[in-house]
């Protein structure tokens, strides 16, 4: 089984759908270039993120139990923070690039109208399954209304047709449908989480794209050496890597290291990607510098 991920699918529905998002991202890049050459300065920026999980269920055995999503907000503390035990997986020639963005996700405390809340809202749907299309984004569609997405990272947490595992919305789209999408089968590490995604890390990459990451190859259709993920330390490589390559893996000419495929960014399985790049991380810093300042802001 292979991951699958609809970010760049969703990417151009969003074009369509939000003009703006082109003109949004373009701003965004430009800012985040600006920053990458003024290097690593101490920069104001969210580093708390406030998250709001929305389970959506046919049946009451189809919710997620606290533990479950409990363990995806330590998956992502531990990998957001360079603190996860497979790091040392890591080969030698690429331990001097490993990246750590430094941010600590928590539950939200408060709801948007400043209710105390566990962060978690639970929804009884008729919709067996939902697609690339935000369906599970509004209550109007069998799904659950987005809240505050400029305070908070929502995660809806369904099932998805096909073999897709997750999308996420890069910065810049309609901020009625912000946020992150994820199948039940791929979100944990207990529950209902299957092997060989079961270890919590569809919802690290996907939000590695909400912070404004891309694939680690780039985001070209058809694959291409000259493609890039606009950072300068991850490697140009062919395509995606399924599975558990070994090292080195050499695509597009990239001996004698090969593809960072250990990378969040790559669709591995969740056992095999282990890290965030330097450069990767200065990028998510930039995003959450100029277009996702409001994280975890009060009304």
């Amino acid at each position: 089984m292979s991951r699958s991920c609809g970010s760049v699918q969703n990417y151009f529905r969003q074009v369509d759908v939000f003009p703006e998002l082109r003109r949004n991202q373009a701003i965004l890049e430009s800012l985040t270039a600006a920053s990458a050459r003024q290097g690593a300065l101490e920069r104001e920026f969210p580093r708390r993120i406030p998250v709001a999980v929305h389970s959506l269920f046919t049946t009451a055995e189809d919710d997620l139990t606290d533990a479950q999503v409990n363990s995806q907000i330590d998956v992502l503390n531990e990998d957001y923070n360079a603190k996860n035990a497979d790091l040392a997986n890591v080969p030698a020639a690429f331990q001097g690039l490993i990246g750590t963005p430094g941010l600590e996700f928590a539950l939200a405390t408060t709801d948007p109208k400043g209710k105390k809340t566990n962060g978690i809202t639970r929804t009884r749907t008729r919709v067996k399954e939902f697609g690339v299309n935000d369906a599970m984004k509004s209550s109007a569609t069998g799904g659950h209304d987005a809240w505050d997405t400029t305070r908070y990272l929502n995660l809806w947490v369904c099932r998805l047709s096909g073999s897709l595992l997750g999308y996420a919305q890069f910065p810049g789209g309609d901020p009625a449908t912000d946020g992150v999408a994820i199948t039940r089968s791929a979100f944990g590490r207990h529950g209902s989480a299957v092997a060989p995604f079961d270890l919590g890390r569809t919802a690290t990459h996907e939000i590695g794209h909400y912070f404004n990451l891309s694939h680690i190859w780039g985001e070209a259709r058809v694959p291409t050496c000259s493609d890039s993920d606009s950072v300068d330390d991850t490697p140009n490589q062919w395509g995606p890597n399924n599975g558990k390559p070994t090292f080195p893996h050499e695509s597009c000419h990239n001996s004698p290291n090969g593809d960072m495929f250990m990378n969040y960014m790559d669709y591995v399985d969740d056992d095999t990607m282990v890290m965030f790049s330097e450069q990767q991380v200065r990028r998510m810093h930039a995003t959450l510098e100029f277009s996702r300042a409001d994280l975890g802001s009060p009304r």
